[in-house]
C-alpha cells in the first residue's frame, strides 16, 4: 500500500470525495466536499482518485487553514472583528411583549450584536459600490450617500454595544 501525500484525492464510501490535507503515522486528515474535515485511518477502505507522492515541500493542514482564513477575510463583506463592549459580554437581550398572555423572547446579546455588525458591514460595502459605480452620475451618488448617512443615523441607538468608538454608527451631524 502506497502512502498518500498531501493533495491526494480520494473517494470514501461514507464521506464522499475529498483531498488529503495532512498525514500522520496512523491517519489521513481529509477535507471532504460535503462533510468537511474528517480523520480516517490510513488503512481504511477508500478509492484513490489521484495520488500525490509524499514530498518534503508539501504544506500542512495548518498552512492550508491559514491560507483559507486569509482568502475568506479578503473576499468577505466583513472588514474586521468588531468587539462588543465588555459590560455586555455574556448578557442577554429580552424582548417583552405588551400582551402578558404572550411569552418573552430571550437571546444572547452577542447574537444580536453580530447581526448589527453584519448590517453595518454590508451598508459599508454598498456605500463603496455606489461610490465606485460607473453607472451612476455624481448627483445620484450624492443622493444615495445621503440615504446611507440617514440609515447610519437610525442605527446610532446601537452604538452603546460597541467597545470601540471607531466602530460605531455616525449619522448626520447637527450644524
Amino acid at each position: 500500500m502506497q502512502l498518500l501525500g498531501i493533495g491526494s484525492r480520494i473517494a470514501h464510501a461514507e464521506y464522499g470525495k475529498g483531498v488529503v490535507t495532512n498525514v500522520t503515522s496512523k491517519h489521513y486528515w481529509v477535507t471532504f466536499i460535503e462533510n468537511g474535515l474528517e480523520t480516517i485511518p490510513i488503512d481504511s477502505d477508500f478509492e484513490t482518485i489521484e495520488i500525490v507522492e509524499d514530498e518534503v515541500d508539501t504544506i500542512s493542514f495548518s498552512e492550508v487553514e491559514q491560507s483559507l482564513i486569509s482568502i475568506l477575510k479578503r473576499w468577505s463583506d466583513t472588514s474586521q472583528i468588531t468587539p462588543i463592549a465588555d459590560k455586555w459580554k455574556s448578557g442577554n437581550l429580552v424582548l417583552q411583549p405588551g400582551d402578558s398572555n404572550l411569552s418573552s423572547k430571550e437571546l444572547p446579546i452577542t447574537t444580536f450584536f453580530h447581526k448589527i455588525v453584519m448590517v453595518r458591514d454590508r451598508i459599508r460595502v454598498m456605500e463603496q459600490k455606489i461610490n465606485s459605480s460607473k453607472n451612476l452620475d455624481d448627483q445620484e451618488k450624492i443622493d444615495l450617500q445621503q440615504y446611507i448617512t440617514r440609515i447610519y443615523g437610525s442605527l446610532t441607538t446601537f452604538n452603546v454595544l460597541f467597545k470601540n468608538k471607531s466602530d460605531q454608527f455616525i449619522g448626520e451631524r447637527s450644524k
